[in-house]
């Protein structure tokens, strides 16, 4: 049985080679929150690159 992630909506993507590391991406991501967006931060090994991104809405079987 294989799974596959729901997709997300990728918001806006931060370089993993920044000086402060991933506070760019955790700022963007909270001020999307008090807009309320879900909004979360994660890791694009592929990309080297965090990424700011609504969550997965669940879809129905």
């Amino acid at each position: 049985m294989t799974t596959t992630a729901a997709p997300r909506t990728v918001l806006e993507r931060f370089p993993a080679g920044h000086p402060r590391g991933s506070w760019p991406a955790d700022d963007y991501a909270a001020a999307q929150r008090a807009l309320g967006i879900d909004a979360q931060v994660v890791m694009d090994l592929t990309t080297d690159q965090f990424l700011v991104v609504t969550k997965p809405t669940p879809t129905k079987s």
